[in-house]
């Protein structure tokens, strides 16, 4: 268990743990347990627990929980993903730091579109998982007309509870079937945060990750593109007039994922963080009358 921890201070939905707690439950003994385990941040992990837990009983079953190996996330409930708390149910896919870049451009991308219009920009969380995007996006921009979607009923069940409380809506179903059709021709800002690991990496993920999560928000098929591709052939159709689709890629397999955007008349862009070892391709729908580069 490599995964970095999360931050270590209390859940203000738990109450503190009652104390002094008892010897098979004390913070050696909790941190012992988590590095014998194999997780590389027992200490910072044991404090997150210690925190967390409003019992000792409670407190057992966490430390259980982590040192069978689920993901840090699904043990606490929450992931901190871009400076908030995000619930994270078990069997959610759990949001990744390297994200935060894709959700940095898409909130600027937002703004722009927001003062172009002088209207809350339409915006979709597509393969949303939790929701996690959508309801950080929902955070940082003034105002927003919010969708999300995903094909997994349990990520659909944990993103309703993100995204809620900001007025969004998520449908469930596979990519923009699950939207209404009046969206069709709206879109400012569509994100779609899809799976890109090939078929025959998804073994060599970290096991807290491909055990524990959904294989359909891993698996990209044989070169990973393929959910990328049907996203790609389809997002014109919903995009605005200067509407832009973001996705999330590997940067090896940027110049494929390239390809695919240009061939569906889409202006890409490609840009990246060497921090948080993300690479993102921003694919513009042409404003009318605006010219579609060709291949350089």
């Amino acid at each position: 268990m490599s995964s970095s921890p999360l931050p270590s201070h209390p859940s203000p939905l738990s109450s503190p743990l009652p104390a002094p707690l008892s010897a098979p439950h004390s913070r050696a003994t909790v941190i012992s347990e988590l590095r014998a385990a194999g997780c590389v941040f027992a200490e910072d992990e044991a404090e997150l627990l210690l925190s967390t837990a409003r019992t000792a009983a409670e407190l057992a079953a966490m430390v259980e929980r982590r040192v069978i190996g689920l993901p840090l996330e699904h043990v606490v409930g929450w992931a901190e993903f871009y400076g908030r708390r995000v619930t994270v149910d078990p069997g959610v896919f759990v949001p990744r730091r390297r994200t935060e870049f894709l959700v940095g451009q898409a909130i600027e991308l937002g703004r722009r579109a927001g003062d172009r219009t002088g209207r809350a920009p339409v915006v979709v969380d597509l393969c949303c998982g939790s929701g996690a995007v959508g309801a950080v996006l929902a955070d940082a921009l003034d105002r927003i007309e919010l969708h999300a979607a995903d094909i997994e009923p349990a990520a659909v069940r944990c993103a309703r509870r993100n995204v809620a409380p900001a007025g969004g809506a998520v449908y469930e179903g596979d990519l923009f079937d699950a939207l209404p059709g009046g969206l069709r021709g709206r879109i400012d800002v569509l994100v779609a945060n899809v799976p890109y690991v090939p078929t025959d990496e998804v073994g060599l993920l970290p096991p807290e990750a491909r055990e524990y999560e959904p294989l359909v928000a891993l698996d990209g098929g044989a070169d990973g593109l393929d959910v990328l591709r049907r996203v790609t052939a389809a997002a014109p159709q919903w995009l605005a007039s200067g509407g832009h689709l973001l996705v999330e890629t590997s940067e090896r397999q940027a110049p494929h994922a390239v390809e695919a955007f240009t061939r569906n008349g889409l202006i890409p862009r490609v840009t990246g963080s060497e921090e948080l070892y993300a690479t993102v391709i921003i694919g513009t729908r042409p404003a009318a009358g605006q010219a579609i580069p060709g291949p350089s």
